[in-house]
C-alpha cells in the first residue's frame, strides 16, 4: 500500500508493505505513479538491473529511488513493474518500462530529484514503514 502526500512545493509518498522487499517495490510503483498518470500505460519492453552496496535501509532506500529516477531522466525510461532482493550484501533490483512515448503517457508530476528530507524506513509492530519526500 502507498499514498502521496502533500508537503510544500515538494510530494510526500507514503509506503507500507509487510516485508522489506515488497515496500522497495511498493516505493517504486508510487514514484512512477507520481510521474505518470496511469501506470497501466507502461509496458514492460525494456529491463533494467541495479544493484546497490549494503547501507541502512533509508539510504537504501533513496539510492535505489534515485537509480530509478536516474534512468527517467537520463534514458527517458519510465518502468511499471519492479523487483528487489535485499541480504546483508544490499540491494539487487529490476525494472521492466518503456521510453516514455508521449502520445500514450500522461505526465502527471515533474520529479526532479530524491531528497533526504523526512527520509525514514522504518519496522512497525507487524509492517515496515517508509516516508520519503521527492522535489517536484
Amino acid at each position: 500500500m502507498h499514498e502521496t502526500f502533500e508537503h510544500t512545493a515538494d510530494l510526500g509518498l507514503r509506503i507500507r508493505a509487510g516485508d522489506l522487499e515488497a515496500l522497495f517495490v511498493e516505493a517504486a510503483q508510487c514514484l512512477f505513479e507520481a510521474i505518470v498518470e496511469d501506470l497501466s500505460t507502461v509496458q514492460p519492453l525494456r529491463r533494467v538491473d541495479i544493484v546497490l552496496a549494503k547501507d541502512e535501509p533509508d539510504y537504501l532506500l533513496f539510492d535505489w529511488l534515485k537509480e530509478l529516477l536516474y534512468h527517467f531522466d537520463s534514458e527517458h525510461l519510465l518502468f511499471g513493474r519492479f523487483e528487489a532482493h535485499v541480504t546483508e550484501q544490499g540491494l539487487t533490483g529490476s525494472a521492466w518500462g518503456e521510453v516514455l512515448d508521449r502520445s500514450r503517457h500522461n505526465l502527471e508530476h515533474e520529479v526532479k530529484a530524491i531528497t533526504y528530507h523526512g527520509l525514514k524506513v522504518e519496522k512497525t509492530e507487524n509492517e515496515w514503514l517508509a516516508e520519503v519526500i521527492v522535489d517536484i
